[in-house]
């Protein structure tokens, strides 16, 4: 057999495995889907909205660790700006729609999150991690001091509105299925960004940057686009949760929840698509049985155990994990 036809055959496999492996992935996508919109009749719609917002956070900040390799620990701005300005634009302004303050409240944490990259970019490692939260921290600080925010004791009564002029979103079950609609969204963009190009390119870079340098691509042009687009998700996230909670407070700008979006990504599985899903999932059900025990004091403990044991003994997350015992025993 000539090498041509090896070839021919070796590429004709490849499609046919990536085909295959497409259509499990639409099987299991379209399976989760059809859960989530019966999910509301079983379990309380509130829950299940403060899971889909927090999973739409903590893809938005593994785009940038699992696939770019950058630690931010200061992702916390941009949930909490998208929070405020939300709060505040539907406070201050009667009548304000709800669709138009949560795009407005993107753009402002895209903003930020660019004014941040310009500044964090250059850096790697820890340096990049501590700048990104010395950044945050001035913006925790700000939030504090700024009247609008009212401080410590958070905006609240936030109006939840009309959207679209027409669905009443005081309604939790329409709330639930419009936050799953964001949420379907975000997912879907992260898995376009991730499967392009663009993506690949951000693959590399992880990989071996300095390669990718010597291969003519500007590394710090497409860390910079990531960045802001992990920024604008994260500030999605904050914005829809606002409107869900009717609440916005110094809690989402505090650097406790920038360890938390980590731990959710870790736990769930670093460079996967499921995995934040997965890992905020649980973090945020722990959270809410811990806080209905005798337990709930220990909360923090108990969740600083599970990173430990997550870094020692499952250090690709749930997810990662059995995507290893999947391939080593069903392929």
């Amino acid at each position: 057999m000539s090498t041509s036809t090896i070839k021919t055959h070796s590429r004709k496999a490849y499609l046919e495995s990536k085909q295959r492996a497409a259509r499990r992935n639409m099987i299991l996508y379209g399976v989760l889907v059809a859960f989530a919109l019966v999910a509301p009749m079983v379990f309380y719609p509130v829950f299940l909205m403060k899971v889909l917002c927090f999973a739409l956070f903590a893809i938005a900040f593994n785009l940038l660790l699992g696939y770019v390799g950058l630690l931010s620990f200061g992702h916390a701005a941009f949930l909490a700006t998208g929070g405020y300005t939300t709060g505040y634009l539907l406070t201050t302004y009667s009548g304000f729609s709800p669709e138009m303050a949560i795009i407005i409240a993107t753009s402002a944490a895209t903003l930020l999150g660019f004014a941040f990259g310009v500044v964090a970019i250059r850096r790697q490692g820890i340096y990049f991690a501590m700048i990104t939260l010395a950044l945050a921290q001035l913006v925790f600080f700000f939030y504090l001091q700024s009247p609008f925010t009212r401080g410590e004791d958070g905006m609240h009564g936030i109006p939840r509105g009309m959207l679209l002029g027409f669905i009443d979103l005081q309604n939790n079950l329409a709330m639930y299925y419009f936050v799953l609609a964001v949420f379907i969204f975000g997912f879907a963009l992260v898995q376009r960004i991730v499967h392009s190009p663009y993506g690949h390119v951000l693959k590399a870079i992880k990989e071996n940057e300095p390669r990718a340098v010597s291969l003519g691509y500007n590394v710090d042009r497409y860390k910079l686009v990531a960045f802001t687009i992990s920024a604008a998700l994260a500030g999605l996230a904050g914005s829809v949760k606002t409107i869900v909670f009717q609440l916005a407070s110094l809690t989402d700008a505090h650097w406790h929840m920038s360890g938390e979006v980590i731990l959710m990504t870790l736990v769930g599985g670093v460079g996967t698509l499921l995995g934040p899903v997965i890992g905020a999932a649980f973090v945020i059900s722990l959270e809410h049985q811990l806080a209905q025990s005798p337990l709930g004091d220990w909360v923090d403990v108990i969740l600083g155990v599970i990173f430990i044991l997550c870094v020692l003994m499952f250090r690709a997350g749930f997810v990662g994990e059995f995507q290893k015992f999947y391939r080593k025993n069903f392929k």
